[in-house]
């Protein structure tokens, strides 16, 4: 995207540049990295990492300030997991882009989706700190967005996920966190924050309190979570607490496991209006300019979609044996790209019971521009900006997480078998610099 960055870079690459930040990560992370790393990170101008960040904040505004969407999305809550002492906003929040070719040639953002959710906070920024030491790269160039400075990345993490309590008693949780690919992650955020890293199915009731052990047995008292179990794994593992997941316990949750319903693919249909309940509070910023049309699965199959999705050129009469191939079917709650079905047959929507057709969307499939020139060709990035909203302080963005990808699928889990692909960073310079 900076073209002359990008020349550079490619000219100074090597394969051993590549294995030393391979190795440089894991000994930073303090484990093995089982997901793919990019050979590059990628180059933006500040003025297009900024509109996505405000487009990130002027959505979930939208959201925050929309009484009908927030009650559908409470509603939406599985059974079993609506868990009391929900805080007043989201601590957390990422905002997935897509960059695709606008009407006039130019680079533009497209929402991929909304996820009140934490990501690799800890991870992005030891990847983004070690592509520029085993690269050289200038220290021109920003990693943190809107003028953060990494003592203030740090702060800010601290506010949102320890806030006023001694760490010994804030715990990251996680469905077996050691097997997990984020596990770097966790480790990082434990030793740069001093919280301990536990099962979330090891905590241990007492009275009104949650409990972990200790490396010695010792009991102690948590007094704050921070969230990372997802909870579509736990229910697709059918997992079992010592506790109940709703009643009320006398700890605060930082990341409040009901914003992950709240807001999520629930919120596109609402967002790129087609769903016409209520009015979207004010912002600078029109929604539907980033945001593609997506509908709710049975709104689709019973007609009431169908007419929002023109555009994405959807045969208008619904078929036996037609293919959607401009359209996505994704379900509502999953995580990494789980269950999404490129170019779905009328069939395949018809086979989803009626009773779990809310539980899907049919979204806008999306071109994603290849625009990164490597010796492997032409790759595509997404962009998620990642945000941190302490309590009582206010939605800021933190980092920037960037996928490369060449196939339908951006995940770091569907580009394994390619080079120049994966998980990697953005740095951002202002276009006169």
């Amino acid at each position: 995207m900076i073209e002359d960055l990008r020349r550079e870079f490619n000219a100074r690459f090597t394969d051993a540049g590549y294995r030393k930040l391979l190795s440089r990560l894991e000994l930073s992370c303090g484990a093995r990295i089982d997901f793919r790393v990019a050979e590059t990170p990628v180059f933006l101008t500040t003025a297009m990492l900024d509109g996505m960040v405000e487009a990130g904040r002027a959505l979930t505004e939208h959201l925050l300030g929309w009484p009908e969407y927030l009650a559908a999305a409470e509603a939406s809550i599985p059974a079993g997991y609506c868990v009391a002492g929900a805080s007043a906003h989201p601590n957390f929040l990422t905002a997935d882009f897509a960059l695709v070719r606008a009407a006039d040639g130019s680079l533009e953002p497209k929402l991929v989706e909304l996820q009140a959710f934490p990501s690799v906070f800890g991870y992005q920024a030891v990847l983004a700190e070690e592509y520029r030491r085993v690269y050289g790269l200038s220290e021109n160039l920003e990693i943190f967005p809107c003028g953060l400075t990494e003592e203030g990345y740090w702060r800010l993490l601290h506010e949102t996920i320890v806030g006023k309590h001694d760490p010994e008693q804030v715990v990251l949780t996680e469905v077996e966190p050691e097997r997990q690919k984020t596990f770097p992650d966790f480790l990082v955020t434990a030793r740069r924050l001093g919280i301990r890293v536990v099962d979330i199915a090891k905590l241990e009731p007492q009275g009104r309190k949650l409990t972990y052990r200790d490396e010695q047995g010792r009991r102690v008292e948590i007094r704050r979570i921070y969230n990372r179990a997802i909870a579509d794994e736990m229910m697709a593992k059918r997992l079992r607490l010592d506790f109940d997941l709703e009643a009320e316990w006398d700890v605060e949750w930082s990341g409040h496991p009901n914003w992950y319903f709240r807001v999520s693919k629930f919120a596109l249909p609402w967002l790129s209006g087609t769903v016409t309940s209520g009015t979207v509070a004010g912002s600078r910023m029109p929604a539907h300019e980033v945001v593609p049309p997506a509908v709710f699965l049975d709104d689709f199959l019973d007609g009431t979609g169908l007419e929002a999705l023109q555009r994405a050129a959807v045969p208008k009469r619904r078929a036996a044996g037609a293919v959607y191939e401009h359209l996505l079917l994704k379900p509502l709650f999953s995580f990494a790209g789980k269950g999404i079905i490129f170019t779905p047959s009328h069939e395949e929507l018809l086979a989803i019971p009626a009773d779990e057709r809310r539980g899907y969307l049919v979204q806008q499939r999306m071109r994603f521009e290849p625009t990164i020139e490597t010796p492997h060709g032409l790759t595509q990035a997404e962009v998620r900006i990642l945000y941190a909203w302490p309590d009582g302080g206010r939605l800021t963005a933190a980092i920037s997480l960037v996928r490369l990808g060449r196939g339908r699928m951006m995940g770091v889990d569907h580009n394994r078998e390619m080079a120049w692909v994966g998980a990697s960073a953005a740095f951002a310079v202002a276009e006169s610099a």
